[in-house]
């Protein structure tokens, strides 16, 4: 039994100091398909484990690429966040690498392959630290997504000007519908009142860039931004 497991330690030793080579070799950092593609036989769950257990050791670290999630050997100077426990830091990294359009809890517990009951606990943990904030997003009712405490949702999240509170401002929406318009209106009426222009000028000046538009709005004050 004890030769077993020492067995499998070394195997799992040997599938880390593997994925630290392939790594090695990419610095600006690879996808978790490229390593899967480069240690051929590897099974998932032992690929998995050993990502994970370098993300804890403090030598990967977990990024966001042009064309996904990427691990890179984590440089000596960006060491893990103080106060916090090995998971609690690769849960961070997994959040961390999100951006400002934030994480489900879902994919946090696929990434970090831990059980759900950690993952909240963990996630619980760090909003009472303030290291990270659940956000709501309007792209689905009530589901949160976790992002760095510091960061400005991104409005893919908050829905931008026409959201308060991740609730969608549907008088907002008609008031500025109502002064389009009667801007629109009043510059066609304007337009069909001058007598010396011929009738495709008349039609031109009918027409309002969104330029003029926004100008408009924003001299009402009722504009949110």
């Amino acid at each position: 039994m004890a030769l077993e497991v020492k067995q499998e330690s070394t195997e799992a030793l040997n599938i880390e100091t593997q994925i630290l080579a392939i790594c090695g070799d990419n610095v600006k950092g690879v996808s978790d398909k490229t390593i899967e593609s480069s240690l051929g036989g590897v099974d998932v769950q032992q690929r998995v484990l050993a990502i994970n257990s370098l993300l804890t050791k403090g030598k990967l670290e977990l990024l966001k690429g042009s064309s996904g999630l990427i691990y890179r050997i984590k440089s000596a100077s960006s060491g893990p966040i103080s106060g916090v426990d090995s998971q609690e830091q690769l849960v961070y990294q997994i959040i961390e690498s999100a951006g400002n359009k934030g994480i489900w809890t879902r994919e946090i517990r696929y990434k970090c392959n831990l059980m759900l009951t950690e993952v909240n606990k963990i996630l619980k943990n760090l909003e009472s630290k303030k290291i990270i904030k659940a956000v709501k997003s309007v792209a689905a009712a009530k589901r949160k997504v976790y992002m760095l405490f510091n960061l400005q949702p991104d409005r893919s999240v908050t829905g931008g000007a026409w959201y308060s509170e991740q609730d969608f401002e549907s008088e907002f929406v008609e008031v500025l519908n109502q002064q389009c318009y009667k801007f629109l209106q009043q510059k066609s009426n304007n337009a069909l009142n001058e007598t010396n222009l011929s009738p495709t000028a008349t039609n031109a000046s009918c027409f309002a860039s969104s330029e003029e538009i926004l100008e408009f709005i924003a001299k009402l004050g009722i504009s949110k931004g």
